[in-house]
């Protein structure tokens, strides 16, 4: 919805409708359910009952702090549904190291047992940073074979170049199922590679039987398909031991790096990396996977942003502008890790406000989904189905967006991928079939220069028939104001810790504020950072609003003397 502006449910049909005989697996964050956030326990269950209906036969639930009391929703919807609860572990750590006891062998057998008990009809474990290393895989699922009777599934990242082995490790220990990703797709913070494992294990008493010649040739597809997405991809070239450092899931390392390239602080990764580490052990030492990792993301980033230090971080005497994920977290919002909190970087990031140990689900009332789909149907104008109202109770807003440009560009999934991504040179020609026996011919034929609004009319031949039409000029550089930047020797000037975008003013001119109050929000890919008061007094300026787009140092409220 927000990359391609593609409907999601349309997707799984079609897939379903090719591999009716197949099953098909999605990824479920437990009370997280698909989104960065808590949602009330009917949503969860409302989403489920819809991905079950569109053709999902086996969730995997996960938890991002291994809290099976917060998958027991999810698990449970599942199972309403008659479909297959795959239940993960998430790993992390070293098992082998005594250095790191908190996650031992006994830390994830306990698990999997009760894992067993709350309903799960096979176990996962979820190596979402590709940690686990071959000889701890062959301790852990050789216990893990003696703990449960439930299948054993495994999942890892390729992150450190060496995952191909920690899957034949775990294959002679007695896994039941191993993820892999095609040949062309494969390696780096992707799976490991399909087809050399298959080879691997050919002729063995674990041989899996598939085919390496209808793996090459679908591995020839995807090889293709990729060119189209170079302008997206990774610039890691080969594996990177430092994952052992930072421990980021292969799914974050990408994304936080165009995060950090965001803020300018692409040619400072190295550090990223390192403070991603340093703030991992200020949290405790946390299991790191979507949601929790993010949080750790965003608090590295601040930190390396504004050359703040650990010891800055937790200094009782330093205020610390705390990314708003992070106060969440501490709060309690995706539950709690093995231990508990640090006591006193929860105390500093709450600001007074008391933490909760509770499931965070079972604090929410129950939305009121007649309310929330006449809301949607008022913000887009049209009626909504089923599968659409569960992207909307995921992603309101994201949904929202997507549901209003396809009803002004219509079904874009069409397009041919270049097409999409960059648009028709002039005399380019583009056949689009938008249903079975039915192809519009395209043929761009001119642009203008964007006009005082950013747009541009583009004219072009439809099935032969001359057309027009306005559309936003995507190649148009983003404009700023240059601002004034804040004087640190100055107390009355509070300035942007990062670059971001203003989401919220919540004081104006000659406002009193209190210490702790909340000023501003800034925005910044994803990360959203609440600047407090750091003392009493009065607003004397506010030099930005909502929808600004800033940079650090820039000058955001005066103090009056």
């Amino acid at each position: 919805m927000r990359f391609l502006t593609e409907d999601p449910w349309e997707r799984l049909a079609l897939i379903r409708e090719s591999a009716p005989n197949l099953l098909l697996q999605m990824l479920l964050r437990g009370a997280n359910g698909v989104g960065y956030k808590n949602y009330p326990d009917n949503v969860v269950k409302y989403f489920v009952r819809q991905a079950a209906a569109g053709g999902i036969d086996l969730f995997r639930v996960f938890d991002c702090l291994n809290w099976v009391d917060n998958m027991r929703v999810s698990m449970d919807a599942i199972n309403e549904e008659n479909r297959l609860c795959e239940a993960a572990i998430c790993y992390t750590g070293d098992l082998l190291n005594s250095a790191r006891p908190k996650y031992d062998l006994k830390y994830y057998v306990s698990l999997a047992q009760e894992l067993e008990k709350a309903g799960a009809h096979i176990i996962a474990l979820k190596d979402m940073a590709g940690l686990l290393k071959p000889a701890a895989a062959k301790v852990l699922f050789t216990a893990l074979r003696e703990a449960t009777s439930l299948p054993i599934h495994f999942h890892t990242h390729d992150t450190s170049g060496i995952a191909a082995a920690t899957v034949l490790a775990a294959v002679d220990a007695g896994v039941d199922a191993v993820d892999a990703a095609m040949d062309a797709l494969s390696g780096n913070t992707s799976q490991p590679c399909l087809g050399s494992i298959v080879e691997a294990l050919s002729g063995s008493e674990r041989d899996p039987g598939l085919d390496p010649e209808w793996i090459r040739k679908i591995s020839f597809y995807w090889e293709a398909v990729r060119g189209q997405y170079a302008a997206f991809e990774s610039d890691l070239k080969g594996p990177a031991s430092e994952v052992y450092l930072h421990e980021m899931p292969g799914g974050q390392f990408t994304n936080l790096k165009e995060q950090a390239r965001s803020l300018g602080l692409e040619s400072r990764w190295h550090k990223v990396a390192q403070t991603y580490a340093d703030v991992n052990k200020m949290f405790g030492d946390i299991v790191k996977v979507t949601p929790s990792s993010k949080v750790v993301g965003d608090m590295a980033l601040m930190m390396v942003s504004q050359d703040l230090t650990v010891a800055d971080v937790e200094n009782p005497a330093k205020d610390i502008a705390f990314p708003d994920s992070v106060v969440a977290m501490l709060k309690g919002d995706l539950g709690q890790p093995p231990g508990g909190w640090p006591e006193a970087i929860q105390k500093k990031a709450l600001k007074g406000d008391a933490p909760y140990t509770e499931v965070p689900g079972s604090l929410l009332p129950p939305a009121d989904l007649d309310a929330e789909r006449l809301t949607v149907e008022e913000k887009i104008g049209r009626k909504v189905d089923d599968f659409e109202f569960a992207s909307y109770l995921m992603y309101p807003k994201v949904f929202t967006d997507y549901a209003l440009a396809a009803d002004t560009y219509g079904p874009v999934s069409v397009l041919p991928t270049h097409a999409y991504f960059y648009g028709l040179a002039d005399g380019e020609e583009m056949f689009a079939d938008i249903e079975r026996g039915k192809t519009l011919v395209v043929v761009n034929q001119a642009a203008s220069a964007p006009d005082t609004q950013g747009m541009v009319t583009v004219f072009f031949e439809l099935n032969g028939q001359p057309r027009r039409i306005k559309v936003p000029d995507r190649n148009r550089a983003a404009t700023s104001a240059v601002r004034q930047k804040a004087d640190q020797s100055n107390p009355a000037h509070l300035g942007a810790p990062m670059p971001g975008v203003i989401s919220r003013v919540f004081v104006s001119t000659g406002q009193s504020v209190k210490a702790g109050d909340v000023l501003v929000s800034i925005e910044a890919m994803k990360m959203e950072t609440a600047l407090h008061a750091e003392r009493d007094g009065t607003i004397a300026e506010v030099q930005v609003k909502a929808g600004d787009q800033i940079d650090a140092k820039d000058l955001l409220i005066v103090y009056g003397a």
